[in-house]
């Protein structure tokens, strides 16, 4: 599994009908976007450290580059 801050982690429940629980991912503390990830939870708001598991899920987004160094003053 492999994510870049703003993709987002949906967690899938084990049973039919069961509660999905998703959050923007905030942090990523490798380079090369393995876990564990700083999310916010879209349901409560809060930020924790997340190990996910093969429950998890990442839906990845468009990334802006980041802006080269003569653009950023």
């Amino acid at each position: 599994m492999f994510a870049s801050v703003g993709d987002r982690l949906v967690i899938r429940s084990h049973t039919v009908g069961g509660p999905v629980r998703d959050g923007e991912i905030i942090e990523v503390r490798h380079d090369d976007g393995s876990p564990p990830y700083v999310v916010r939870w879209s349901d409560t708001g809060r930020e924790t450290l997340y190990f996910p598991g093969p429950d998890a899920d990442v839906e990845h987004f468009e990334h802006d580059p980041p802006p080269d160094r003569d653009e950023r003053s």
